[in-house]
C-alpha cells in the first residue's frame, strides 16, 4: 500500500510502497477514510534537529489525526463494527499508569520509557491506505462524515481540551475571550467558545482570510501588528480579556496574550511554535494571571468533541487531498497556504 513517510529531519516526506499491516491482540485495522495533515507534523520533518525528540525519529508513517472504516479486528477485540466509521484518538500511554486510566494518555506517567509520541508521531499514522490501532482509541462516529471529522482528532480536541479547563474563567456575564491564530485549531476554538460560552470573541491573525472566517462566526477581530494590544483592550473596556488561548505560541504573541488579559485572567497557550522566549517580569504582568500550556486532550474528551460535530456545533473547515497529492498538502503547509486544515483522502471522498 501507499504511505506518506517521515524519512530524515530537515527532509522532505515521500511517499513509499509498504506492506498492509495486521491488527494484533487489541487492535484493529482501518481503512482510511481522512488524515488531517498538521503543522506539528511539518515541525518534525521541517524543523526539528536530529535528537531533539527520538520518540519521532523516523522511519514511519505521518498522520495523527485519522478516521476510518473497520477493515479487520484483532484477537480479543469486542463491540466494535466492522464497516462502521470511527475517529482515532491519536495519544497512546502505557495504558496502565493513573492518567493513562483516565484516558489522558498525553500525560503517561511513564512516557519517558515509550519510544513513540503518539500514532502518527513515532508510530505508523494515517497517511495511508490503512492503519492499525488500538481498540481502546476508537470513537464512534455513527452516520457522520468522517472525512470531515478526520481533523478532530486533534484540531477540533486541542482547543476542546484548553478552552474546557478555562471555562471558570468565563464563567458570568461580560466576559472576554482571546483567540491568537486562526489556522485550523484557532477557527475550530472560536466555534468552541461560542457553544460553550456566553463570552464575547475577540480574535486575531496577520491574514484578513483567516480573520474574515472568524467575523463570520461572529468574532471580532483585530489585525496583528502595531496597536493589537491596545485595540484589545480598548473592546473590553481597558480592563483585558479573561482568557487568552495562544494557538502560534511563539514568543511575540505569547507577550501578545501576557499584555491583553486582565488581572486574574487565564492565558493558555496551545501552539507549538517555541520559535523564541518570553520574558516574563513581575511588575508587568497583571496580577494573579495565570499562564499554562496544555497538550491535546482525554478520550473522553473527544467522544464529546464528537457530539458536539454531530450536533452541528464544530464544522471543520476542510480542504481535500488525494494520497498521491499528500506532499502537496504538506508543501502548502509549510508555505502558508491552507486555511483550515488540509485532509488527505485515500480512497476518494
Amino acid at each position: 500500500m501507499k504511505a506518506v513517510r517521515h524519512i530524515g529531519y530537515h527532509t522532505f516526506p515521500e511517499i513509499k510502497e509498504v506492506d498492509k499491516p495486521t491488527p494484533g491482540p487489541g487492535q484493529v485495522l482501518l481503512k482510511v477514510a481522512g488524515a488531517g495533515a498538521c503543522h506539528s507534523d511539518v515541525a518534525v520533518f521541517h524543523e526539528f534537529d536530529e535528537g531533539i525528540n527520538p520518540k519521532v525519529d523516523p522511519e514511519f508513517t505521518l498522520g495523527h489525526e485519522n478516521s476510518g472504516w473497520v477493515e479487520e479486528v484483532g484477537e480479543g477485540v469486542n463491540g466494535i463494527e466492522v464497516g462502521a466509521a470511527y475517529l482515532v484518538y491519536g495519544p497512546v500511554g502505557c495504558g496502565v499508569c493513573r492518567a493513562c486510566s483516565r484516558g489522558q494518555d498525553t500525560y503517561c506517567e511513564n512516557a519517558d520509557k515509550l519510544d513513540y509520541a503518539a500514532i502518527g508521531l513515532g508510530l505508523d499514522g494515517g497517511m495511508a491506505e490503512y492503519v492499525v490501532v488500538p481498540a481502546r482509541n476508537l470513537v464512534p462516529l455513527g452516520d457522520a462524515d468522517p472525512v470531515s471529522a478526520a481533523p478532530l482528532a486533534d484540531a477540533g480536541l486541542t482547543p476542546y481540551h484548553a478552552i474546557k479547563l478555562a471555562l471558570p474563567t468565563l464563567n458570568g456575564g461580560g466576559k472576554f475571550a482571546l483567540v491568537i491564530g486562526l489556522g485550523g485549531l484557532g477557527i475550530i476554538g472560536v466555534q468552541i467558545l461560542n457553544a460553550l460560552t456566553g463570552a464575547t470573541i475577540i480574535a486575531t491573525d496577520m491574514k484578513e482570510d483567516a480573520m474574515a472566517e472568524a467575523e463570520k462566526l461572529g468574532a471580532i477581530t483585530v489585525a496583528g501588528g502595531e496597536g493589537q494590544v491596545e485595540c484589545i483592550r480598548e473592546i473590553t473596556g481597558g480592563r483585558g480579556v479573561d482568557a487568552v488561548f495562544d494557538f502560534v505560541g511563539v514568543g511575540a504573541t505569547v507577550g501578545t496574550a501576557m499584555k491583553s488579559v486582565a488581572r486574574q485572567g487565564r492565558v493558555t497557550i496551545v501552539g507549538l511554535g517555541n520559535l523564541s522566549p518570553y520574558e516574563w517580569a513581575f511588575l508587568t504582568t497583571p496580577y494573579e494571571a495565570e499562564l499554562v500550556n496544555t497538550y491535546w486532550g482525554t478520550i473522553e474528551e473527544l467522544h464529546e468533541v464528537v457530539d458536539m460535530y454531530k450536533a452541528g456545533q464544530i464544522v471543520p473547515p476542510v480542504t481535500t487531498f488525494p494520497l498521491d497529492q499528500a506532499l502537496d498538502a504538506y508543501q502548502q503547509l509549510v508555505d502558508g497556504a491552507i486555511s483550515g486544515r488540509a485532509v488527505v483522502v485515500p480512497h476518494g471522498k
